[in-house]
């Protein structure tokens, strides 16, 4: 099966395809902006997928809701379901350390793809094409742990409940090439003078793993 059949969609315009498909290690004509878009797609998509289904949700829910279906795990286990990987196009390098099968590759390029479908083919296109990809992950079991906080929000969440400051996240390291870098995040509350340090192969997930740390500290402090 070619991608487009597994897409379920056929562009009019198959550059818009291979774009979508050009890592930047690739080229300087790369799916970065496709991605930007793609993105802002995605979430407004899955926002009124959840809107219509969750009639009795509230705001918070709602946005835990969609954090949890456009993560990166999410879009990676998607991007491997279409066969994303072995349409990439990485550099040689890039190739050969594994990057056709990259969470962060795989899960931006999806992210690019639905960008490339909104250009070529309009809103309804890449509407129908979210839908399609997310409609059986918002039919599983909708359980409180499924919908459970980020660990961004759940940190914030506890400081903000004791009237403390939320915390400050800064780069500390960023290291290997461009197109492979890992990150290494801090995550520190001033007033309370603690700190924790996460990694991750974007900004974002080392953000994450760098609270879940944190908020793991404090909570045992508490306890104790």
């Amino acid at each position: 099966m070619d991608l487009q059949e597994a897409l379920g969609y056929r562009f009019r315009d198959p550059r818009l395809l291979q774009r979508a498909l050009t890592h930047r290690s690739h080229s300087a004509h790369h799916n970065e902006r496709l991605e930007f878009l793609g993105d802002a797609v995605l979430n407004l998509v899955v926002s009124q997928l959840l809107y219509a289904r969750e009639a009795a949700a509230a705001e918070g829910a709602l946005s835990r809701m969609r954090a949890h279906l456009v993560r990166e795990e999410s879009l990676h286990a998607l991007a491997l379901q279409l066969g994303l990987g072995a349409c990439m196009r990485l550099s040689e390098g890039e190739a050969k350390a594994g990057g056709a099968r990259r969470p962060s590759i795989l899960a931006d390029a999806l992210e690019a793809v639905i960008g490339a479908v909104h250009l070529d083919g309009g809103f309804d296109a890449a509407e129908q094409l979210v839908t399609r990809l997310f409609a059986p992950l918002l039919l599983e079991d909708a359980s409180a742990a499924r919908w459970a906080k980020d660990a961004k929000t759940a940190l914030q969440e506890w400081l903000q409940g004791r009237r403390h400051p939320v915390p400050n996240y800064r780069i500390v390291a960023a290291r290997g090439q461009a197109h492979a870098q890992t990150f290494e995040v801090e995550c520190a509350v001033a007033s309370l003078a603690v700190s924790a340090v996460g990694l991750g192969s974007s900004r974002r997930a080392a953000e994450q793993q760098a609270a879940a740390a944190l908020l793991a500290r404090l909570q045992e402090g508490a306890s104790s």
